[in-house]
């Protein structure tokens, strides 16, 4: 490969580091072309981008951004695909989602996820549990909502107790 592909090709990986927040790191070699083409389809709805890289590209993409990715060196080793996402547990979900499947691949290797680094397979439930933005929007939503929920039903049954006694109390006197 001519140098001048090979910084097109560096310069196109480090585009897609910087265009998406989070990227894992997987081994996916031991994939046949139609176990292959399945796991391209499921990350294609989970709007995951995922291609394969040579790990020494990889590594030169990595260093000219300059952030320090310097932990994420050692596993660049033998077969190495790169899920690149936004949403920062979808390609855990994906990778959870083959292992209670009993597959050994996709296998992860490393991420970098909200800023942080995984390292190793045996970091896969953390990054599961990882909430997206949406879900903990949705729970603060929630949360904001309770206490109004709660003193607008108190008002409401209040009424109805007070009308209830007031309703008992003139039929009494009758």
């Amino acid at each position: 490969m001519k140098k001048e592909d090979k910084n097109i090709i560096i310069e196109s990986i480090a585009a897609s580091l910087k265009e998406y927040e989070h990227f894992y790191l997987t081994d996916i070699a031991t994939l046949n072309a139609q176990r292959t083409s399945e796991l391209r389809r499921e990350c294609f709805k989970e709007d995951i981008k995922l291609f394969m890289v040579k790990n020494t590209l990889l590594r030169k993409a990595l260093e000219t951004l300059g952030e320090g990715f310097e932990e994420l060196f050692p596993v660049l080793v033998g077969n190495t695909a790169i899920m690149f996402s936004n949403n920062a547990n979808a390609p855990a979900k994906l990778i959870d989602k083959y292992k209670k499947k009993k597959a050994t691949v996709p296998a992860l290797k490393a991420a970098y996820v909200q800023e942080s680094f995984f390292i190793g397979e045996e970091t896969l439930k953390d990054l599961v549990s990882i909430k997206s933005k949406t879900e903990l929007i949705g729970e603060v939503i929630t949360l904001l909502q309770s206490p109004a929920k709660n003193v607008i039903s108190a008002l409401q049954s209040g009424g109805s107790t007070l009308h209830g006694v007031l309703k008992t109390l003139s039929e009494k006197e009758n």
